[in-house]
């Protein structure tokens, strides 16, 4: 007899008769895969039921719930506990994604290091070997009796090892090496993954486990397998980086139990991976003096303010269809801010190619980079630098005026803090805002205003 089979949608996680190019739920294109039907025990009941066939199990007032505190450790790295909100959770289950190399099981070992002193963990690896692990741990400097490695890919005898051992952490390298036998299909399926996934959630609330779990992403830059991955566990966490840079950023992209969005930045090193506590001073190392085609802005990392340089290249284009080209910056905003500048800021650029680039790596994605970005691409058109000790804050619109940017007032004490001396910033906020000794502010209202404040022109 032939197995029957469902279809079900990586995005959403809906359950269709039959495949579709476009899913029926979500409207994604290109999700819909196949999967064997298992089989569901006969004695699973939706909820449990007494004598005379009521609920056991009753709601009750949330004013009559017990409110008590996380219990929160550090895990011995400044910048992952940052991440999280302040340390890690007893019995949250934290998903850490990132691409093959980029240094992913590097972290979650050296963290072990710190957290053996005080708890047991135990370290389940489907990829490496217990000799690979014990070469990479001697590498790391991560020695102690308190960190259990085993190397499996069976659920099943995963969870025998930790009832064996009953550890207080448990980290898994990585969730798509992970089987469950009851189910046909490979490690690494959408099945698969869900129901592993959903076995340690149940492990880590049950038992107040801490568990770590490792994930792949595929070519899109997401978490493989199944969306709802990741609204299953408790914090994704997302390690970014070229791999042929040594810097790294880990990025909170949902935490339940802290802010989202916040970085960690992290430098690749002989002897593991070292916490970088500035990250602005690492990002405008190496900047050119007296440069045209270049302006610091900065930028609010969950609660952290960044700075960052943003460079630009205008040259006369040879050929009648301009090029255009942005790294770390939205191509379509990039577009919209060229079109602002030659409308209102009256440059011709239209007629130019055009190339924007963030330095380290880093993805701007606020508005408040617009002004920079404007004075940047002015400056390189124009030919004339900006002043090395200026920083540009502010959003542009599309009749060129500036608008405002939240926490600006912890941004400029950032900004006085490396030492940078003027700031253009949008004329409505300057009143009532306090400079920090050392740093004036320059109002602007629109963008003529604040390329001739940041290029030193005049009337």
């Amino acid at each position: 007899m032939k197995q029957k089979t469902t279809f079900f949608c990586t995005e959403c996680g809906n359950e269709t008769p039959k495949w579709a190019g476009k899913c029926p739920s979500c409207g994604a294109w290109n999700t819909i895969v196949e999967q064997p039907e298992t089989l569901k025990s006969a004695s699973r009941s939706v909820g449990k039921s007494n004598r005379n066939g009521l609920l056991t199990r009753r709601a009750c007032p949330v004013t009559e719930l017990a409110a008590d505190e996380e219990i929160r450790f550090p895990t011995g790295m400044g910048e992952l506990d940052r991440v999280l909100g302040g340390g890690a959770v007893k019995g949250s289950l934290v998903l850490v994604g990132g691409a093959p190399g980029i240094g992913k099981s590097t972290l979650m070992l050296q963290i072990c290091s710190r957290l053996c002193e005080f708890s047991k963990v135990l370290y389940v690896s489907g990829e490496e070997s217990e000799h690979q692990l014990k070469l990479r741990a001697k590498r790391l400097h991560v020695e102690s009796s308190n960190l259990y490695v085993i190397s499996e890919t069976s659920l099943g005898d995963l969870l025998e090892s930790v009832e064996a051992e009953k550890p207080d952490i448990l980290i898994v390298d990585s969730i798509q090496t992970l089987y469950h036998d009851a189910l046909d299909s490979p490690a690494g399926s959408v099945s698969q993954v869900k129901d592993c996934t959903m076995a340690l959630m149940q492990m880590a609330k049950g038992r107040g486990i801490t568990v770590f779990v490792i994930g792949h992403v595929n070519k899109e830059g997401s978490i493989a397998g199944p969306k709802v991955l990741e609204h299953m566990v408790d914090c994704v966490l997302y390690f970014e980086g070229d791999q042929h840079t040594s810097y790294r950023i880990l990025r909170a992209a949902k935490n339940r139990f802290g802010a989202t969005n916040e970085i960690g930045v992290f430098e690749m090193q002989d002897f593991g991976l070292a916490e970088v506590e500035n990250p602005s001073k690492m990002l405008l190392s190496g900047r050119p003096d007296d440069a045209p085609g270049t302006c610091v802005t900065c930028v609010m990392e969950g609660m952290r303010p960044v700075l960052a340089e943003i460079q630009a290249l205008v040259v006369s284009s040879p050929a009648g269809n301009p090029r255009r080209t942005s790294n770390g910056f939205d191509y379509n905003r990039a577009a919209m801010l060229m079109a602002v500048l030659e409308k209102r800021g009256g440059l011709k650029v239209s007629a130019c190619d055009a190339y924007l680039n963030i330095i380290g790596g880093l993805w701007l994605d606020e508005p408040a980079a617009d002004l920079a970005a404007v004075v940047a691409l002015a400056s390189s058109y124009l030919d004339r630098p900006v002043p090395g000790d200026l920083v540009a804050i502010g959003e542009v619109g599309l009749t060129g005026e500036l608008r405002t940017v939240n926490q600006l007032a912890q941004r400029i004490s950032e900004v006085r803090r490396l030492g940078f001396g003027k700031c253009v910033i949008p004329a409505h906020r300057a009143e009532g805002l306090k400079a920090p000794e050392g740093l004036v502010l320059i109002p602007a209202r629109n963008i003529g205003e604040a390329i001739r404040a940041a290029l030193r022109q005049t009337e």
